[in-house]
């Protein structure tokens, strides 16, 4: 079955070309027929000159990103983005969610939603729909929004599973917390997960593990991008019976979306080095494996931040977890460290909590490669923090006006504001 990616704003489209890049570079390198052919299905659809042409729909208010992400598909020789697959417009969104979401989205509503019914036309199944976008500015957060909810209107039983990136701590947009909590509170409604990635922990990652002196956006993305691909390739399930998987995102949300209430998914992968250093390293199940429960438990995503973590008291627990594993000997990983109901909230069993995915196919340049995607507190303290630094925000009527202008009321934040609340109330509970 097919996935369509909706590229949303600068960020999702970014991200989204570097997904592309990896998945069809990962494809390439594979040895293994079935491998490839499961990976060019999914996310390509082949034209008759034998091309491979991105299962995407490129969505933004300015046309500069979506020129170069298409430029850059088709330098790199393997894939290309649809001629006609994109919308774009002269005017961005402002930085601002209400008129993305109230004014931008509704004016293109027409436009956008041909452009997904032709990509989805062309699917022989359709597995469902990655909305990838930001939640910080107004095209990404708000049109993104927007558009999912189009989605959600159009296409009642497929899977949506939205890609988001948070912005950094320290602030990249002034309203950057009042269009967070607007995108998330609306997205809990609409969505079946949300898979995040946390600027400030990609940082981390590219400056302490890949030994990136100046990283630039690029940089992000690309890690981005790697650990989605760790996610989103065929992986072989104990219900596949030797066959990748059909149905990825329907998959994907039943093992680690069970509940309404618990929507926000974390990635954690190991290995994460410099490509200079794999060749002279070597790697093995119990140490990659010990090395990922350990951050899972002390809610780290990276190696070098575990030992601190777990110094600080904090255990992180969870609802459920997703490990997939990839590269050589994956059947003889031992894996029953994961299974530890201590791990998991008392109300659900541990072998329900966890599920198991494998391929025997090494991924990137990396002999062994595992992935984890946690529904846990991971995510609690920035959602906690996004919340307050919003409220106090509202609570002194900052920036307000430039939301009421565009329809959305103090009831519309309040509602928000509430929505959230309720979401941060129950991952607390996770414990109980």
């Amino acid at each position: 079955m097919s996935v369509v990616t909706i590229q949303l704003g600068q960020c999702g489209n970014q991200v989204g070309q570097e997904l592309f890049d990896i998945i069809c570079n990962d494809a390439e390198q594979s040895r293994r027929k079935t491998y490839s052919t499961s990976c060019s299905a999914r996310f390509f659809r082949p034209t008759s000159k034998g091309d491979l042409v991105a299962r995407a729909v490129l969505v933004d208010m300015e046309p500069k990103v979506i020129n170069q992400s298409m430029n850059k598909a088709v330098k790199s020789g393997r894939w290309r983005y649809g001629e006609h697959s994109h919308f774009s417009q002269k005017q961005g969104s402002g930085n601002n969610w209400a008129n993305g979401y109230c004014v931008l989205g509704p004016r293109h509503k027409d436009a956008v939603e041909e452009l997904v019914r032709q990509e989805v036309e062309r699917c022989d199944a359709l597995a469902g729909f990655i909305p990838v976008m930001s939640v910080a500015g107004g095209t990404g957060s708000g049109v993104g929004t927007y558009v999912t909810q189009c989605l959600r209107d159009i296409y009642p039983t497929s899977f949506i599973l939205n890609h988001l990136t948070w912005p950094y701590g320290t602030g990249e947009v002034i309203v950057q917390n009042y269009n967070s909590v607007l995108t998330l509170a609306h997205l809990y409604q609409l969505s079946d997960a949300m898979l995040v990635h946390e600027n400030d922990t990609v940082h981390k990652i590219c400056s302490q593990l890949l030994n990136i002196r100046q990283i630039s956006f690029s940089d992000i993305n690309m890690v981005i991008a790697h650990q989605l691909g760790g996610v989103l390739q065929p992986a072989l399930t104990p219900d596949s019976y030797g066959v990748y998987s059909r149905n990825p995102l329907g998959e994907l949300v039943s093992a680690l979306a069970c509940h309404p209430e618990y929507k926000l998914l974390s990635v954690s992968t190991v290995p994460q080095m410099p490509s200079s250093s794999i060749a002279f390293s070597t790697f093995s199940w119990p140490a990659l494996l010990k090395h990922l429960r350990q951050m899972l438990i002390s809610n780290s995503r990276m190696e070098v931040e575990r030992t601190r973590s777990l110094t600080q008291g904090g255990f992180n627990t969870s609802l459920a977890n997703l490990l997939i594993l990839r590269g050589k000997d994956v059947y003889s990983a031992e894996t029953g460290g994961f299974e530890d109901p201590a791990i998991y909230t008392p109300w659900l069993r541990s072998e329900e909590a966890f599920s198991l995915w494998k391929s025997p196919v090494s991924f990137d340049k990396y002999e062994k490669f595992a992935t984890l995607v946690s529904n846990s507190q991971a995510l609690l303290r920035p959602l906690d923090d996004m919340v307050r630094k919003a409220w106090n925000m509202f609570a002194s009527r900052a920036y307000i006006h430039q939301y009421i202008k565009y329809n959305i009321s103090e009831e519309d934040f309040l509602d928000s504001f509430t929505s959230l609340e309720q979401v941060i109330s129950s991952y607390g509970q996770l414990q109980c």
